[in-house]
This record gives C-alpha cells, sequence and structure tokens, in this order.
C-alpha cells in the first residue's frame, strides 16, 4: 500500500501542472483559435459557425467544413494590423532594453550589499505590487502631464521655461512599461547574481584583469540566464500590453493590444480578433522556444 500510495503522489505531481495547461492554456486556445476559423455574424455569440450537439456528428462534419482562414488572409491585406505587430516589438524592444539598463545595476547593488541589507532591499523592489497596477498608471498621469510634479518641478528649479509635452507620446509609454516591469527585470538578475562566486571575480583580477574586465569577462556572461529570463518576462507582457499605452500613450499610439481591444469591443469581430490573438501568441512563442534551445546547449556543453 505504502509502494502504491507513494507512486500516486509522484504521478499526481506530474498531473497537476499538466491538468493546470490543459485547463488554462490548451482549452482555451483551442477555443480562440476555433473563433477564428469562423465568421462574423450578427448574433450572439457574434460569429457563425455555432455547434449544435443535438445535430448529431453529420451536423458537427457540416459546420466544419465551415471553417475557413478568411480571417488571416485579412490581416494580410490590411495594413494597420502589421504596423500595430511591428510597433509593438519595436515598443516592447526598447522598453525592455531600458529596462535592463536600469535594472541590471540595482540587481547587481542588491547582490553585493551586506546580506544584512538584502532582504530589505528585495523588499524594496517588491512593494510597488502591493498597489493595483491601475492605480500606479493613473500616477504617471499626475507625474507627466502639462501642469503635473514634473512640469512644476523642473519649472520650480528653473531648467524650463515650457512645460515639457511627454504625457500621450511614446517616451510615456516608455517610462509606464519600465517602471511597471522593472521588478519583473530586477528579480531573476539578482538571483543569478547572488548565486555568484565572488571568488572567481577576485580570481580574474588577481590575473591582472581591471574591475571592468573583470565584470565583462566574469559577472556578467555568469549573470545571462537571469538576463535572458528578465528580458523576456518584460517583453513578452509588453508586446500585449493595452492598459499602458491606452492610459500614457496619444490616440495615434499603435500597438496590438489596443487594436485587439478595438476589435473585441468596438467593432464586435470576434473571428479577426481571435486571429490578431492567435498571431500574437506565435509571435510570443518564438523567443520563448529560442531561449529555451540555447538553455539546452548550455546546459549539454555543461556536462
Amino acid at each position: 500500500m505504502a509502494k502504491l500510495a507513494s507512486a500516486f503522489v509522484s504521478r499526481l505531481v506530474i498531473i497537476i501542472p499538466y491538468a493546470w495547461l490543459l485547463f488554462f492554456f490548451l482549452i482555451p486556445f483551442f477555443i480562440v483559435f476555433r473563433i477564428s476559423l469562423s465568421q462574423t455574424a450578427v448574433a450572439m455569440p457574434p460569429y457563425m459557425p455555432v455547434f449544435d450537439l443535438a445535430g448529431g456528428l453529420s451536423g458537427i462534419a457540416q459546420k466544419l467544413r465551415e471553417f475557413s482562414l478568411d480571417n488571416y488572409v485579412w490581416l494580410t491585406e490590411d495594413a494597420l494590423y502589421f504596423n500595430a505587430y511591428v510597433s509593438s516589438v519595436v515598443i516592447a524592444a526598447i522598453s525592455t532594453f531600458l529596462t535592463l539598463l536600469i535594472g541590471y545595476p540595482i540587481a547587481y547593488g542588491m547582490a553585493k550589499a551586506p546580506r544584512s541589507l538584502r532582504p530589505t532591499l528585495l523588499m524594496m523592489v517588491i512593494l510597488p505590487f502591493w498597489t493595483s497596477f491601475l492605480i500606479r498608471v493613473y500616477a504617471w498621469i499626475a507625474i507627466l502631464k502639462r501642469e503635473g510634479l514634473l512640469n512644476q518641478f523642473l519649472s520650480t528649479l528653473g531648467l524650463i521655461d515650457q512645460p515639457l509635452i511627454i504625457l500621450n507620446t511614446n517616451w510615456a509609454i516608455y517610462i509606464g512599461i519600465v517602471y511597471s516591469y522593472l521588478p519583473f527585470m530586477v528579480l531573476p538578475i539578482y538571483s543569478a547574481l547572488e548565486k555568484m562566486d565572488l571568488s572567481l571575480t577576485e580570481a580574474a583580477q588577481d590575473l591582472g584583469c581591471t574591475p571592468a574586465a573583470a565584470f565583462w569577462r566574469v559577472t556578467f556572461p555568469l549573470s545571462l540566464p537571469g538576463v535572458v529570463a528578465g528580458c523576456l518576462l518584460v517583453f513578452i507582457p509588453a508586446v500585449g500590453e493595452f492598459v499602458i499605452p491606452d492610459l500614457l500613450g496619444g490616440s495615434e499610439t499603435l500597438m496590438i493590444g489596443k487594436t485587439l481591444w478595438s476589435e473585441f469591443n468596438s467593432n464586435r469581430d470576434w473571428p479577426v480578433s481571435s486571429a490578431v490573438a492567435i498571431i500574437l501568441l506565435m509571435i510570443l512563442v518564438i523567443p520563448i522556444v529560442y531561449f529555451q534551445n540555447i538553455q539546452a546547449k548550455a546546459d549539454g556543453e555543461g556536462r
């Protein structure tokens, strides 16, 4: 009985993650993919065909024959969607790079800090999560607008004569994304740096490396897994971000998250918006698979 119970527990530990992926990823994915092959209809739900099990297998087969790739063809013919994808990837990439520039020194400083201070520094990084994401984005509106806190502060110091126009520009989007996703960059890098053996950098300096050379030849390469993980954690959600571009960006800001929301809610074109979501998912899967391949090769070389 003990062996059976142990075998059941070990299998349950494996089954639970797969069941989680099945119910919260694969099933929703196939539902969205099924809608993307449908046609728009003035009905509820606003697409057709809708399966009716009362028709039996022949009725289901008839409905399956009504599926088509017209929505995907439509996306290739309308430049709006292509431009939205490109703009989203560019904005997400720039935001990820800026987040890395700011987050790496913070993580490095945390890893070099005395062990007694590290929990406090870690809490300071996580502390913004205790406040609603939406409230934090609205706070940036009060900071960045023409009569906001930033312009008042700079005007008081005499650094500007006219208010800076930051809100409703791409710069506001960069600021919002960097601020919102900075902890996702800092934490993986800090985790990688904290585990690093400091004697390696000391040995490099003893062999003639300057502190800067020791950093680029020893510290940074060893922290690359944390850097890549942090970049993925920032880039992936930033590509499909909707709240920050909608509140901080201007009306001319083109990102796929805003386009997707418009198709779903304003145009009520669920099939086209589902096709947009499927292509977005495929775009985001590419860096994940690439990172996994790099990790697999690194693990193989390490062995």
